[in-house]
C-alpha cells in the first residue's frame, strides 16, 4: 500500500512539474496564438479595403454596362469579369492574412524569378497584346492580365527580405543599398522594355521608399534618384509620340482635340459632378467616345461625375486613411521584415493612386496606371487585394 501511495504521489508531482513547465515555457502553438485582439489599424485597413472593393465593382458596372450593350455584348460582361477577380482576390487576401510569413518567406526569391520570366510573355506571339506602344498585356483565352502587377509585389517582398536580413549593414551601400537598387533596375527595366513607364515609376518608388525607411545613406540614394530620373527622361524622349503625350498636360487646352483629349474630357466630367454628382449610372461622359477608357485609367472621372465632390473627398480621404493606418502599422511592428512590407505596400498604393488621380485631373502626365481597388483590370485588383492582405497580416501581429 505504501509503495502504491508513493507511486501515485510521484505521478502527481510529475504532472504538476509538467504543468508548471508549460506555464513558464508555452509551446510554439500557444505562443503563436494571439493573446490580444488586433490593433485598431487592422480594422481600419480592412474596412477601407472592403468599401473600396465594393464601390469599385459598382463603378466598373456603371462605367461599362451601357457601352458594352451598344457593342452587342451583355451589360454585365466586364462587371462579371471584375467580380471574378474580386472573389479570387478575396481568397488571396484571406490566405495572405492567415498564413504566417515564416512559411512563405523562403519562396520570395523563386517567386521573383518566376515573375521576371512572366514579364517576357507579352512578347510571345499569339498571347502578347500591344496597346498604345506598350506590350504589357497577356491574353490566354478568356483570361488577360498584366505581369507587371505581380512583379510589383515580388520586388517589394525581395527588397523587404534583403533589408530585413542585412539590417546591421545599412551603413554599407555595397551590401544593402546597391543590391536593393539592383532590384529596382531589374523591375523598372523590364517594365520599360514593355513600354510601361507608369509601372516602372511605381516599382522604383516602392524600392526607394523602403530603402529610406530602412535607413540607407542619403547621398548614394540621391545620386541613384537623379540617375533614375535621367533614364526615365531619356525613355520619354526616345519616342516623339511618347514625348508629345507626356508633355501635353502642361497645356491641356491647346491639345484637347488630340493628345490631351482624354484628360480634357475627364476634367469636364469632374466639373459636371458638382457637390453630390449626377448619381450612380447617370453620368453622360462615359458614353460613346467622350471619355475613352472610362472603366480603367479614368474611372476617377466617373466617380467625380456620378458621386460629386462628396465621392471625390471620400475616395481621396480613404486612401489617406489607409496610408496613415499603414504607416502606423509599419512604425509599431517589432519585426523588421514586417515593417518593410508595410512601408512598401503603403508607398505602392499611395504613389499609384497619386499618379492616377493626378493624370485624370490634369496635374500630371497620363501614364496608364490603374486606380487601386477601382479600375477595371483583374490582375491589378487581385494583386492589390493580396498586398492588402499582407498589410493586414502585419497589422494583426502588432502587439
Amino acid at each position: 500500500m505504501t509503495s502504491q501511495s508513493t507511486l501515485i504521489g510521484d505521478r502527481r508531482r510529475a504532472a504538476l512539474a509538467r504543468s508548471e513547465a508549460m506555464r513558464r515555457h508555452p509551446t510554439r502553438r500557444e505562443v503563436a496564438k494571439p493573446s490580444t485582439p488586433p490593433p485598431t489599424a487592422f480594422y481600419i485597413i480592412a474596412i477601407v479595403a472592403t468599401i473600396f472593393t465594393m464601390l469599385g465593382l459598382v463603378m466598373v458596372l456603371s462605367a461599362t454596362s451601357i457601352s458594352q450593350f451598344h457593342l452587342g455584348h451583355s451589360p454585365w460582361r466586364l462587371f462579371n469579369r471584375q467580380l471574378m477577380w474580386a472573389v479570387l482576390g478575396a481568397v488571396g487576401m484571406w490566405a495572405a492574412v492567415k498564413v504566417p510569413t515564416r512559411r512563405w518567406r523562403p519562396l520570395v526569391l523563386p517567386a521573383f524569378v518566376v515573375t521576371c520570366g512572366m514579364m517576357l510573355l507579352p512578347f510571345v506571339p499569339g498571347i502578347g497584346n500591344r496597346v498604345n506602344e506598350a506590350s504589357s498585356w497577356v491574353v490566354i483565352g478568356p483570361i488577360n492580365f498584366q505581369p507587371s502587377e505581380f512583379l510589383k509585389l515580388t520586388v517589394l517582398l525581395m527588397a523587404a527580405n534583403l533589408l530585413a536580413t542585412r539590417r546591421d549593414e545599412m551603413h554599407d551601400p555595397g551590401r544593402t543599398l546597391f543590391p536593393v537598387l539592383g532590384l529596382a533596375v531589374v523591375g523598372a527595366g523590364l517594365c520599360l522594355a514593355q513600354g510601361d513607364l507608369g509601372s516602372a515609376i511605381v516599382l522604383a518608388a516602392i524600392v526607394f521608399v523602403m530603402a529610406f525607411i530602412a535607413g540607407a545613406p542619403m547621398l548614394p540614394m540621391t545620386a541613384a534618384g537623379v540617375v533614375g530620373a535621367v533614364c526615365s527622361l531619356g525613355f520619354v524622349v526616345s519616342s516623339s509620340r511618347r514625348a508629345a503625350r507626356f508633355t501635353a498636360f502642361m497645356d491641356i487646352a491647346a491639345h484637347k482635340d488630340h493628345l490631351s483629349y482624354q484628360t480634357w474630357q475627364a476634367m469636364i466630367a469632374t466639373a459636371q459632378g458638382g457637390l453630390t454628382g449626377s448619381g450612380v449610372g447617370r453620368g453622360e461622359n462615359k458614353l460613346g467616345e467622350f471619355l475613352p477608357l472610362a472603366q480603367s485609367d479614368f474611372i476617377f472621372a466617373v466617380i467625380a461625375e456620378e458621386l460629386g465632390m462628396i465621392g471625390v473627398v471620400a475616395v481621396i480621404g480613404g486612401f489617406m486613411v489607409l496610408a496613415y493606418a499603414g504607416v502606423q502599422v509599419a512604425m509599431a511592428s517589432h519585426d523588421r521584415f514586417h515593417a518593410m512590407i508595410a512601408g512598401g505596400i503603403v508607398s505602392w498604393l499611395a504613389v499609384q493612386a497619386l499618379i492616377n488621380v493626378g493624370g485624370v485631373v490634369g496635374l500630371m502626365p497620363v501614364t496608364g496606371l490603374t486606380l487601386p481597388f477601382f479600375s477595371a483590370g483583374g490582375s491589378s485588383l487581385f494583386v492589390t487585394m493580396v498586398a492588402t492582405g499582407l498589410l493586414l497580416n502585419v497589422a494583426r501581429n502588432v502587439r
